[in-house]
């Protein structure tokens, strides 16, 4: 049986079209198109200001979501990891980061990844599938409705399980549904895509002409280390990486971010900080260290505190803006894609 079409697949400006299609005037579109994405109804009976007929339409041959929760963690300081169910069977995870007054949601766009990064669980199995746009916009609306009503999704970070700008289209499409007054509005500098950064990607954001943010996964300050640990992209030469992020810069005017994974014993020696400096050197961005967030059945380890003290002295000290991501959400799981792997190995085994 052919699956039925979810209204969040739907460009924001493909709503008006679709009631046009069905002999609907273009104002019930726009309607329908409020009640997906400001009253965040669930059911075509509640669209009351829809007529029979069009409700009709819609329920033979749509559904207004096709993702469900099928199962949530959170830890003591309020990160929450969601294990969400696809209409297929496949599962991915999307991340609830509060932090005073910010809510922060981690976004997947893939089931899998195909870059495999040695110390990140999502590569692990292989990737599986695209999420589709709708999937990857719906991430951010279960997460709104999981808090008070007095709260609200302020920001969102797309890195989560999969390499969005491999889902480049559908990526798109969901930054457009985010940021879109008649979708979500969320603004576009509240919006973080990461990426391995692959250089014509880079550019295609750059052409989209808004202030998103953007988070260059970097983890070596040198070719053959970055080989090593990003095997499906390590081999971009360093210097046509970093003269993308440069022309990022200058199309956006927003400085970019390079994220480091610091793991004991590989990346984290006083020399990779020193090379890191140098490789950086003038370029108006952010180093965002992250102390490795350990992964079932992966060796790597986080460095000691003092260790990574060192290492960011050694950024600060040649004038790089620096930021550390704080250890959350090891008791859930919540690094990319181990919530997923554990559950999934777990049924395996109760299978078995």
């Amino acid at each position: 049986m052919k699956p039925l079409r979810c209204l969040t697949d739907l460009p924001v400006d493909g709503f008006e079209q679709l009631a046009t299609d069905w002999g609907q005037r273009p104002f019930a579109g726009r309607n329908l198109r409020r009640w997906v994405y400001e009253r965040r109804s669930h059911h075509f009976s509640e669209m009351t200001d829809l007529s029979g007929k069009f409700r009709g339409q819609l329920s033979e041959a749509t559904v207004v979501r096709s993702l469900g929760i099928h199962s949530r963690r959170e830890d003591d300081g309020g990160t929450t990891a969601f294990l969400l169910q696809l209409d297929d069977g496949q599962r991915v995870e999307t991340v609830l980061i509060p932090e005073g007054d910010r809510n922060t949601v981690c976004v997947s766009t893939q089931v899998g990844c195909a870059v495999a990064c040695v110390f990140c669980a999502s590569g692990m199995k292989g990737l599986r599938r695209n999420l589709r746009a709708g999937e990857i916009v719906e991430q951010v609306m279960l997460v709104q409705e999981s808090l008070p009503e007095t709260e609200r999704v302020t920001n969102v970070v797309v890195m989560g399980i999969g390499e969005p700008t491999m889902n480049f289209a559908a990526l798109c499409q969901a930054l457009e549904t985010w940021n879109h007054p008649d979708g979500l509005g969320l603004g576009a500098r509240r919006i973080t895509i990461s990426t391995v950064g692959y250089p014509n990607k880079i550019d295609q954001l750059a052409s989209l002409g808004k202030e998103f943010g953007l988070a260059v996964s970097l983890h070596a300050p040198r070719q053959d280390l970055r080989e090593q640990l990003l095997p499906g992209a390590g081999k971009v030469p360093l210097p046509d990486l970093l003269a993308a992020a440069r022309r990022y810069y200058q199309k956006t005017h927003r400085r970019v971010t390079f994220e480091y994974v610091l793991l004991d014993g590989i990346n984290a020696f006083a020399r990779d900080a020193e090379q890191l400096c140098q490789l950086l050197r003038g370029f108006p961005c952010f180093v965002n260290l992250i102390p490795m967030n350990p992964v079932d059945g992966l060796p790597y380890r986080r460095p000691p505190a003092e260790m990574v003290n060192a290492f960011r002295n050694i950024l600060e000290q040649s004038g790089i803006e620096v930021t550390q991501r704080k250890t959350r959400g090891d008791g859930i799981a919540a690094a990319c894609g181990q919530l997923r792997l554990r559950e999934e190995d777990a049924e395996a085994t109760e299978v078995g």
